[in-house]
């Protein structure tokens, strides 16, 4: 919920809360003495100064407007916020960030109503917080609402002001100590509070004067031996006032580098004695750690002298000799080269970049050549400078350029190519077409790559492709610390440096297939920072260590199936489906892309090789039923290089002469040389003009050069054999027919039972089951003396068995198996159906209609049963794909029954079934 800003020490500098001070004119023995040490002048700073006064009750202003400020005594009801490393002393500020919406929004609507007042405590330890990392701490944060939160935090704490809120970043200013009297709601946690007031105490008194003046001295000691604090003083004096024994105690608090126990400790403390005692004591100790830092530094500077002086000899020598001209400085050159690169574009680099690349510059020019830190150093400027830092490439988003585009490069496709025209014409009317994540899902080899590649084509984009595929270190993602050796940036770091551009089209390949969380890290986590374009406008990576802006990339990413895509990472994306092609399709496919690539990369000449459409047709059907064009492109290749290689044989074998032709070569030898040069070059062209001969390539001898089929042709019965029905399965590789057998085992009174086989999975199983029961149900209200299925034990089996199968929709077909066998009486042999059935008979909805619809007609079934759900998803098909099938909707399993079986007087609980049918 709530994440500290810094986490060192408290600052108060860099505020801008427009609240008066009420400063006197008489400056604290403290004051003056820190003036002198500072060489602070408050009168030249009054006009300039924003600070506000610790307890002021009047009116706040700034340079343009007065606003009103409500009396700090009013604010008794607060939101409570938890602050989980240190306590908001008065006088500090302390940013924060705030993870909670409903907190958030609450903050913002204090400031907006003027009063921009909360209450910061400190959240208490316990076991499963004290040794926690500041991550966890922050996820406990998250969890904890209302009584739970209230319990885990101390009930003494600060009244904070709200001073800005930019984001997630809140800015708190403390004000006062402030004391949890009760819980008023619990999201956000709003308490009543108590203003706590100092204990009476004598000024006079003097122990407190001799305490105060002790920790006024060791104050000073501290500004003295560490220039960080010394701003600090202008600043808290231009906040708080002139310091008094109370704020000289939070003073000495707030600076010093005390643990949250004790800051705690002196913030509950409200004995001006007391509370100066402990700030004494922790003061007391910055100083002695201060004391002790000195030596070190003093020891390690005295053995490092030597090793300094020689350092800068060895400078003043490089100077000198460049001054003579007569060697170039390898630091100089490298800065130079450096700058170079940096210069033509340093209006466009970010500000936090160019400061990091001023600083390594800086420290290039210290370090030692021969250091291993130098070449570390020299890398990691390298890669910084070489970033293409504000370029851009100039994106087309004309439509019709794009459609001619992607028609050239895919056939078919329709329904893909019309939305990812919609997503570019979008493009076009936003000028950019960032803020989306396109997932191409399909079965391998339908183009999802190559679409990709259309897209960045079409876009007039850079293109870069990179796997995830068993990724599991997230170095390769988010890059290596430099600390490492052999470090080096994760991979978009490495596509922005090699395409020179921060828009390129990024394909992240086999995003399904990401590998699983491990001591690497988790990269599915990285992959939704590296996407997400919420969070990739400032990606980290840890090579480079600065922020770097992703959020112009257009991201597309490839996946077989999106079930095992992370959610977070799935809900993110915008999927698109690529079912697969029908064998028309494949056909065309062949003919005009992957015929003529084959041809051109064997070097194959048109004239010479003619493949038929049987041919292609056998091959599509015999050797390449998958649903993508991968495999079906290696099969024409391969046909390419066997003629490739005969032509090579036989023009090798035209250019030696046989023994026959002594004669013709003696009798050139006889004539004279322009009749034998003449003659020569007519025979020789008769030769070659015999070796260009034409392949024809047809089904008879297909088998020559790709080998036996690998699939028989899938055809049904002549005659559906008794038990036998044919279903529609889905795999990842597109849709097949397959048929379900059950045949009778045994027989004997209450011996009924099933047994299944066929590598079948969970679901199926569970299916078989239910099937087995909806079966012995129908022939039981059916006809009540047929006990077939109590009496008899049956055997269940799907073919191709060393095949594992599972999946929902095999249930239909199962009941339709065992009643036949039970009526003996043998289904439709043009029928293939699909479904699932549950336990009262009603017909649920199944996926890859397309696919299962492609299988069917490629074997050559007419009629399909589909559950009345899927209606929509058939009607979305394609017409060629529609074309000549007998499709039928169901949505309970009865109405399979005449479909399956037809009609039959000998079966008698057909005819009421054929009056509720109509």
């Amino acid at each position: 919920m709530l994440k500290l800003f810094t986490s060192t020490a408290y600052v108060s500098h860099h505020v801008t809360p427009a609240i008066r001070i009420r400063s006197s004119p008489v400056k604290s023995p403290l004051l003056n003495a820190l003036t002198q040490l500072t060489g602070w002048n408050r009168s030249s700073h009054e006009l300039g100064r924003r600070a506000f006064s610790s307890d002021s009750e009047g009116s706040d202003t700034n340079s343009s407007a007065i606003v009103s400020k409500p009396n700090l005594n009013d604010c008794l009801t607060l939101l409570a916020l938890p602050l989980p490393h240190k306590p908001l002393i008065p006088g500090f500020y302390m940013p924060i960030y705030v993870k909670d919406p409903k907190l958030l929004a609450a903050l913002q609507e204090c400031r907006r109503q003027q009063a921009p007042y909360a209450g910061a405590f400190l959240l208490k330890d316990d076991a499963s917080t004290d040794s926690s990392s500041s991550s966890e701490t922050e996820e406990i944060l998250e969890k904890l609402k209302g009584k739970e939160l209230l319990n885990r935090i101390h009930e003494i704490g600060t009244l904070a002001q709200i001073s800005s809120i930019q984001g997630e970043q809140v800015i708190l200013v403390g004000r006062r100590r402030l004391k949890i009297t009760e819980m008023v709601s619990e999201d956000p946690l709003t308490v009543k509070v108590d203003h706590l007031k100092d204990k009476p105490y004598d000024r006079d008194d003097d122990v407190i004067k001799a305490t105060y003046f002790e920790v006024m001295s060791t104050v000073r000691d501290v500004l003295r031996t560490t220039s960080l604090w010394r701003d600090q003083v202008q600043t808290y004096t231009q906040h708080i006032g002139d310091f008094n024994y109370q704020k000289l105690a939070d003073f000495g608090t707030g600076i010093s580098g005390a643990n949250k126990h004790q800051n705690q400790r002196i913030l509950e403390e409200l004995d001006v004695h007391n509370r100066l005692d402990l700030t004494l004591e922790v003061v007391k100790k910055e100083v002695q750690i201060n004391n002790i830092q000195k030596t070190i530094a003093k020891t390690v500077e005295d053995k490092f002298s030597g090793e300094k002086r020689r350092i800068l000899l060895k400078e003043q020598l490089a100077a000198i000799k460049k001054e003579l001209d007569v060697e170039t400085d390898s630091k100089s050159a490298f800065s130079e080269k450096f700058r170079e690169r940096i210069e033509p574009n340093k209006d466009k680099i970010p500000k936090h970049v160019l400061k990091v690349i001023e600083e390594e510059l800086t420290k290039l020019q210290l370090l030692e050549a021969s250091s291993s830190e130098y070449d570390v150093t020299c890398n990691y400027l390298d890669w910084l400078t070489m970033l293409p830092w504000g370029k851009f490439s100039d994106e087309n988003f004309d439509v019709p350029r794009a459609e001619k585009i992607l028609d050239e490069d895919h056939y078919g496709l329709s329904d893909v190519k019309e939305r990812i025209l919609e997503f570019i014409a979008v493009g076009g009317l936003r000028g950019t077409s960032q803020g989306k994540i396109i997932c191409l899902c399909g079965p391998p080899g339908v183009g999802k790559t190559s679409i990709g590649r259309s897209i960045a084509r079409a876009l007039d984009r850079k293109f870069f492709r990179f796997s995830v595929g068993g990724l599991s270190d997230v170095a390769e993602i988010k890059g290596h610390r430099r600390t490492y050796i052999g470090a080096m940036p994760g991979k978009m770091v490495q596509c922005l440096k090699s395409l020179g551009t921060e828009n390129p089209l990024v394909l992240i390949d086999e995003i399904d297939k990401l590998g699983v969380r491990c001591q690497a890290g988790d990269p599915a986590s990285a992959m939704l920072e590296l996407l997400d374009p919420e969070q990739n406008a400032n990606f980290l990576d840890h090579y480079l260590d600065v922020t770097i802006d992703l959020s112009k990339v257009l991201f597309v990413c490839t996946a077989n199936m999106i079930d095992t895509i992370p959610r977070p990472l799935l809900d993110r994306m915008e999927v698109i489906t690529l079912s697969g092609y029908i064998t028309d399709e494949k056909k065309h496919i062949a003919r005009d892309y992957l015929e003529k690539t084959a041809r051109r990369d064997c070097g194959v000449k048109p004239e010479q090789v003619d493949v038929s459409d049987a041919a292609l047709l056998s091959l599509i059907e015999n050797y390449c039923r998958e649903a993508g064009v991968r495999n079906l492109h290696k099969h024409i290749e391969k046909i390419y290089r066997k003629i490739a290689l005969k032509l090579v044989r036989k023009g090798a074998s035209a250019q030696v002469p046989a023994i026959s032709d002594t004669k013709s070569l003696a009798k050139t030898d006889l004539e004279s040389p322009e009749t034998s040069a003449e003659e020569s070059k007519t025979e020789q062209s008769g030769a070659v003009a015999e070796t260009v001969e034409n392949f024809m390539i047809d089904e008879s001898n297909l088998s020559d050069y790709v080998g036996k089929p690998i699939f028989q042709a899938e055809k049904i019965y002549e005659q559906t054999p008794v038990g036998v029905v044919m279903g529609l399965a889905w795999t990842s590789m597109g849709g097949s027919t397959l048929y379900i057998e059950t045949t009778f085992v045994e027989e004997g009174k209450d011996k009924g039972g099933l047994h299944i086989t066929g590598q079948l999975g969970d679901v199926m199983k569970e299916s078989a089951e239910i099937a087995h029961t909806v079966a012995r149900r129908i022939m039981l209200e059916k006809e009540p003396k047929n006990h077939f299925f109590a009496n008899s034990k049956l055997h269940l089996h799907v073919p191709a068995g060393a095949t594992p199968k599972d999946g929902p929709s095999a249930g239909c077909t199962m009941i339709t198996s065992l009643l036949s066998l039970a009526m003996k009486k043998p289904v439709r042999k043009d029928l293939a159906m699909t479904g699932e059935v549950t336990l009262t008979g009603r017909i649920l909805p199944i996926g890859g209609v397309k696919e299962k619809t492609i299988a069917a007609r490629r074997s050559q079934v007419k009629v399909i049963v589909f559950p009345e759900a899927n209606r929509r998803d058939f009607e979305e098909l394609a017409e060629n794909v529609k074309e000549g099938l007998d499709i039928h909707f169901v949505d309970k399993y009865e109405q399979i029954l005449e479909l399956a079986f037809g009609y039959d007087k000998s079966v008698t609980w057909f005819h009421p079934l054929r009056k509720f049918l109509g």
